[in-house]
């Protein structure tokens, strides 16, 4: 049977690479066998993982017991094909965490510090602050505490843009009862708020205090003394499998590079699995070129792996990194939380962000609770790649969930997907004031708020079909051409030939679709409680704002489009979408609600012709031959709920 969300733009379906393994040798870890032998047997089994990644060799299963290993695990070598990987795995049903972070005790008051604020009178009558003295013997050469989270590639970041306070605190954390603490800056900041920490200049010693005052002796403590859980040391080790591993608390520093707590370091043919990665300070998982300042062999593969299944949460910058990677596959993860670092003007911000990428398919992931960067963002000459199927749920601050940069060559296709609350991240002081009748008459709207789904810049042939987009601070999609951006192997990007078809708008803040110029095609779509200039083309000035009738009289586009008035509910817990009547009549002249011809039941809607490019819905059951229902699913209806959770369980 045909894999139908594996379609790829160009009709070709995604290169799927991985064989069943036939292992010829299994070695086995367990920290807490009793054998005074270690042999890698059943019997006598290793302690940790770095002893069997010493010895694993193309072909060998490394099976893991339930343990927590303080270590980080570096493969010496890799497989030879995909019949001939190694597999790092956890026994089933049990539960194994790598563990950059060691527990620590032995705590003292800290006294010789000055906790008043000249500038600000603060009680700190009942603070309670704690200090630790770092030992060296845990950092084994890297100590986190002693490095500031930017690494070296710093040249692009607009200083004047951003508060720089993040990308200079350091990159060790410190957990209480798994749950971390704030760093500041100050050590009299401590005052002005608990469940802080600040770490003396040196990075020999870090200074706490903790929620309620408590005292640390009554706590699980413990501090990040390792970059990474799981990264070979030397690169282009390929054909390495990791599955049902917990990587935790890796003190990784911001990309570039993207050094992550899993690093294929630039290896190819990875396959990650059923992996956990929870609190890694910057990077979750990196399968690239890591860095564009490599020199790249000239006939170096870069890519190709899996990240299937897992859990991706609460990582600082960016949950996974990839440069340069060619066939990418990343499908039925949930990818949560990324972001709290606050460093979107690093550049590479993202629950995911590839460049170059080509020939890839993203499908069936979850991206949640994302902070100030982007759900998913491809950066550069991107081509050939499906986005399919996914789930798009609160972009906190975002300013978009997609963001397809400077990509001028091919078609990149996002289909069946669904998006939902897009804050948008702006400076709502920025934003002009209109009082009276001061805004009716501008020929162009202002440029300050922001909030899309899909942003396009500089980037042409976007094909963009069967989504749900709703409730987006600004807008749908929102498109802009970069003339200048080049070099001179390289032109600008028009931001034309985009399609828009057979899609769902719903309460988009300011406009469902925002065109640059008229060189692009829109058909077939459902714009949802809209009403106004919610349909816009910004080129030739002046910026002109539309409703759906006059968009099609003047502008050609969507002559098979319609209105609907009827509402959305989604449930971001159950991760329920339903279909309701409107709670709200739309508001406008009688006149112009006569015309805009709103349609209140979805039964009473006009199918649309079929997009040839796509023939199955969000669930992947197949499209009936035929005129479709807009949107993802292939019914609507009043009343009716979707679990919208695209995952496949294995």
């Amino acid at each position: 049977m045909k894999d139908l969300s594996a379609i790829l733009p160009d009709g070709s379906s995604y290169n799927f690479w991985e064989k069943p393994q036939n292992y010829n040798k299994t070695i086995y870890v367990d920290q807490n066998s009793t054998s005074d032998i270690q042999d890698g047997t059943s019997e006598n089994p290793y302690k940790t993982i770095s002893q069997a990644a010493e010895v694993a060799e193309a072909g060998n299963l490394v099976l893991i017991k339930a343990g927590v290993y303080h270590e980080t695990v570096s493969p010496k070598r890799g497989g030879n094909s995909p019949e001939e990987m190694i597999t790092y795995e956890a026994a089933e049903g049990e539960e194994v965490v790598i563990a950059a972070s060691e527990e620590v005790t032995g705590f003292t008051r800290s006294t010789d510090w000055r906790l008043a604020n000249f500038m600000k009178k603060v009680d700190t009558t009942n603070v309670r602050v704690y200090e630790y003295d770092l030992d060296p013997d845990m950092f084994r050469g890297y100590n986190p505490f002693n490095a500031v989270n930017i690494l070296h590639d710093r040249l692009f970041i607009e200083y004047e843009k951003t508060d720089m306070t993040t990308y200079l605190n350091r990159r060790g954390m410190i957990f209480v009862d798994g749950k971390p603490m704030k760093q500041v800056a100050l050590y009299n900041l401590m005052a002005e708020e608990d469940n802080t920490y600040w770490v003396e200049a040196n990075g020999q010693k870090v200074h706490f205090r903790l929620a309620g005052d408590e005292d640390p002796a009554d706590h699980k403590i413990e501090i990040t003394v390792r970059e990474q859980c799981f990264a070979p040391k030397t690169p282009f080790l390929n054909y390495i499998k990791v599955k049902g591993i917990t990587m935790r608390h890796a003190a990784t520093g911001a990309p570039v590079p993207q050094r992550g707590s899993i690093s294929a370091y630039r290896g190819h043919h990875w396959v990650i699995e059923d992996c956990t990665i929870d609190w890694s300070n910057c990077v979750g998982i990196d399968v690239g070129n890591e860095c564009w300042h490599h020199e790249p062999a000239a006939d170096q593969l870069i890519g190709y792996s899996v990240i299937r299944g897992c859990t991706i949460k609460d990582v600082g910058v960016c949950g996974i990194a990839g440069l340069f990677a060619e066939e990418l596959l990343i499908e039925d993860n949930l990818i949560e939380g990324t972001g709290w670092q606050k460093m979107e003007l690093s550049w590479e911000a993202g629950g995911i962000k590839l460049h170059n990428s080509v020939n890839g398919l993203c499908r069936r992931n979850i991206f949640k609770n994302t902070l100030r960067a982007d759900h998913i963002w491809y950066d550069c000459g991107n081509e050939n790649n499906r986005i399919t199927g996914n789930l798009f749920l609160n972009g906190i601050e975002q300013r978009e969930a997609i963001f397809i940069e400077c990509t001028r060559e091919g078609v990149n296709l996002i289909d069946n997907n669904i998006f939902w609350n897009v804050e948008g991240r702006f400076d709502p002081a920025k934003i002009p004031v209109e009082p009276g009748s001061t805004g009716w008459y501008k020929t162009r709207e202002h440029d300050v708020v922001n909030g899309y789904a899909i942003y396009g810049e500089g980037t042409d042939r976007l094909y963009i079909t069967h989504n749900f987009i709703g409730n987006c601070r600004y807008g749908g999609y929102y498109a802009k051409p970069v003339g200048f951006r080049v070099s001179k192997m390289d032109r600008g990007g028009t931001s034309r030939k985009a399609t828009l078809t057979n899609n769902i708008f719903y309460e988009c803040g300011e406009s469902a679709i925002t065109f640059p110029t008229l060189d692009n095609t829109s058909d077939g779509n459902l714009f949802l409680g809209l009403s106004g200039g919610f349909l816009r083309v910004m080129y030739p000035e002046p910026e002109v704002c539309l409703d759906l009738k006059t968009w099609q009289e003047f502008c050609g586009f969507d002559k098979n489009s319609q209105n609907g008035w009827f509402d959305i509910e989604m449930d971001d817990e159950t991760l329920e979408l339903k279909v309701v009547a409107a709670k709200k009549a739309p508001m406008s002249f009688r006149k112009s609600i006569q015309r805009a011809g709103y349609i209140y039941d979805p039964k009473e809607l006009k199918n649309v012709a079929a997009d040839s490019h796509i023939v199955s819905d969000f669930f992947e059951e197949e499209k009936a031959d035929g005129d479709v229902v807009p949107g993802p699913f292939n019914m609507l209806e009043i009343g009716r709920t979707y679990n919208v959770d695209p995952r496949k369980k294995n």
